[in-house]
């Protein structure tokens, strides 16, 4: 599994839509690999969508921070990823009534490092009923903080791990 970017946007505006159509095109050719897309920039992801061959070893996700950022769900769903996943990191505020029709995977993470905001138990439940609800796989990577290893991943005296059923070969 390789994380695309996992440091910078695919979709930021200072790519061309050619450079990356080609990468799209690279991922499509190496199969034997899954590859992880994750961008904030939901609206540019949607405008090339019908450009890209979506094929299944092509995971696309878009960050979610709090409510107001909840419109990146709904472009996600319009796109052709075979595989659609929430980053839902750092989540900053509450999500409430979430949707995760046509969402195959969430995940859940706390804000780490100096000035790291914190994360209210209540949000992380919220969204972790709703995957349960769903059956939509849940992963709750950190609770975050400036000292985010000591906080660890603990949820209700349980580590929440889950994949999409797709990535099991």
């Amino acid at each position: 599994m390789i994380f695309v970017n996992s440091m910078s946007d695919t979709f930021h505006e200072s790519i061309s839509d050619e450079d990356i159509l080609k990468l799209f095109d690279v991922m499509n050719r190496a199969h034997w690999h899954t590859f992880q897309v994750l961008t904030k920039r939901s609206g540019r992801l949607l405008q090339l969508s019908d450009r890209i061959n979506w094929t299944p070893n092509i995971w696309q996700g878009v960050t979610v921070e709090h409510a107001a950022t909840r419109f990146r769900i709904e472009d996600l769903r319009l796109t052709g990823a075979k595989t659609k996943f929430l980053s839902i990191e750092p989540l900053i505020g509450p999500i409430t009534g979430i949707n995760l029709t046509g969402i195959d995977w969430v995940i859940v993470g706390g804000e780490s490092g100096p000035g790291a905001r914190p994360m209210n138990k209540e949000w992380v439940t919220s969204i972790r009923d709703a995957c349960i609800k769903t059956s939509t796989p849940f992963f709750f990577k950190q609770w975050g903080g400036v000292r985010k290893k000591e906080n660890g991943r603990m949820l209700e005296n349980r580590i929440w791990d889950e994949f999409p059923v797709k990535y099991i070969y």
